[in-house]
């Protein structure tokens, strides 16, 4: 910050330091869905892959270590929402909210790390396919439809507001797609006596989760390096702030995830007339909080008759 500049006073509580800060909700804690997802699909990892080496199928091994790398993104993803909810210290004074996008972008490396050793199996095996009972494949994958539709369900409410529950989400709706798929390669293989088919649907489902988890690891990337959170519109949000009362212009301007649920923006408000209060900087607040779903913002008011180093778009 330049020289000379006049800071208001807008702190919810009085610290006088010419900050407003908002708080939204806690986010909606999922510990029983994390327990009962990582419960559930153990359980079946085992029996899958137990299965899977009895039968020689190569589809079940597939969807066994796919279904291993979740139960541990599921991990990952509940060690990140506890590590949340620490409280901030001086150390770290915004707490560790910042856990739940390092346990979104592991989650993403953690499952393309899996899928390609899916991949490079399927591969090989497309080259000397194994006999395999189809029945036998499309059983147990069946019984992956209800384990890991019941975990997705469990996390669905919380997919569009949370990137790391989303990833959850993700995880346990895309196995249950992977599950349906083994069990129609199943019923064919059954019935035609093509052992291809094997390996030849890892292939395919590997491609359909690659995607998926390629866009989860961009929007987490976007959060690492802290990166306007999708869904808030820059312009947008600065044109909000051009427009509150006795505002003439709006300068470095930053907006940033705190969290995979809580956005953070500062901003510098052009103000001639002067400090206006806290009155004006809670409406500030309301709306951003209301519009944009920001709830922790800090705005520095300043009265125009000093340049501010940080006035150019360029500088930060």
């Amino acid at each position: 910050m330049g020289r000379g500049h006049h800071h208001t006073d807008g702190h919810h509580g009085r610290d006088g330091h010419g900050q407003d800060h908002a708080h939204l909700h806690a986010p909606t804690r999922y510990d029983r869905a994390f327990a009962i997802g990582i419960g559930l699909n153990l359980l079946y990892v085992l029996v899958e892959a137990g299965w899977g080496l009895w039968a020689g199928s190569m589809a079940l091994l597939a969807d066994a270590g796919h279904n291993l790398s979740d139960v541990l993104g599921l991990a990952v993803a509940w060690a990140g929402a506890t590590l949340a909810r620490r409280a901030p210290s001086k150390r770290f004074t915004y707490g560790l909210k910042g856990s739940t996008i390092l346990a979104a972008l592991s989650n993403a490396l953690l499952l393309l790390v899996a899928l390609g050793a899916i991949v490079l199996e399927a591969a090989q095996r497309l080259a000397d396919p194994r006999d395999v009972p189809g029945l036998t494949v499309a059983g147990v994958a069946a019984a992956g439809i209800a384990v890991n539709g019941l975990t997705a369900w469990l996390f669905a409410r919380g997919r569009h507001g949370d990137i790391n529950i989303r990833g959850a989400y993700l995880h346990m709706a895309g196995d249950a797609a992977v599950s349906a798929g083994v069990v129609a390669a199943g019923v064919a293989i059954w019935a035609t006596g093509w052992r291809w088919l094997d390996p030849i649907t890892s292939l395919v489902l590997a491609a359909i989760i690659i995607v998926q988890t390629l866009k989860l690891l961009r929007e987490a990337a976007e959060m690492a390096l802290a990166a306007v959170p999708r869904g808030i519109d820059y312009d947008r949000v600065a044109a909000a702030l051009a427009e509150l009362p006795g505002v003439m212009q709006v300068h470095d301007l930053h907006i940033w995830p705190m969290s995979t649920t809580e956005p953070v923006l500062t901003a510098h408000l052009v103000m001639p007339a002067g400090a206006p209060g806290d009155a004006f900087l809670r409406r500030a607040e309301a709306m951003l909080h209301d519009r944009f779903g920001i709830g922790h913002a800090t705005l520095q008011v300043e009265s125009g008759r000093e340049d501010c180093d940080l006035a150019p778009a360029h500088q930060v």
